[in-house]
């Protein structure tokens, strides 16, 4: 059985850091629980910015850090929701981290981002948010946000946004 994802795409220039906090907060205000988000970008391009900015946005009082060396982390949020972050940058197999990635990926609480995707891309499901970051300049970045068309509130924000 084949079946098509509907995608909107979204083209957003950042020429800051408080820029990519912004764009990850209306995304973070947006989601309702279930959401994947992949963050494709070199090293240093941005990611864990964005991460800070949609943790703010869900309502989390924690303090974002990069997974880079702890591979997970998981933020407390408002209305019951958590905030499940990966990285899984330094890792040659997943492993262990597969399982808990897919644990994190069937919790409807969760909204997952996950770094570095492409070790555990057959876990992923098709229908996820995929942001690609590009620097343009020391802070600058061009922003390209795929959502899958079901995500709704997440489209409206930021068709908001990008008006």
């Amino acid at each position: 059985m084949r079946y098509t994802i509907e995608v909107m795409t979204f083209s957003i220039s950042s020429d800051n850091l408080e820029a990519t906090l912004a764009l990850g907060n209306a995304i973070g205000a947006a989601v309702k629980g279930g959401e994947v988000i992949e963050l494709r970008s070199d090293v240093g391009g941005g990611k864990t910015t964005f991460t800070k900015g949609l943790a703010a946005g869900m309502g989390s009082t924690d303090t974002v850090q990069s997974p880079t060396f702890t591979i997970s982390r998981i933020y407390q949020a408002a209305k019951g929701l958590e905030l499940h972050h990966f990285d899984f940058y330094r890792l040659q197999d997943p492993g262990i981290m597969a399982a808990e990635l897919a644990e994190s990926l069937n919790d409807e609480r969760a909204v997952v981002v996950v770094e570095w995707s492409d070790i555990v891309a057959d876990i992923l499901p098709a229908q996820r948010m995929r942001l690609t970051i590009r620097a343009t300049g020391e802070d600058s970045r061009e922003i390209t946000i795929e959502v899958p068309d079901h995500l709704t509130d997440v489209c409206t924000a930021l068709k908001g946004y990008a008006q």
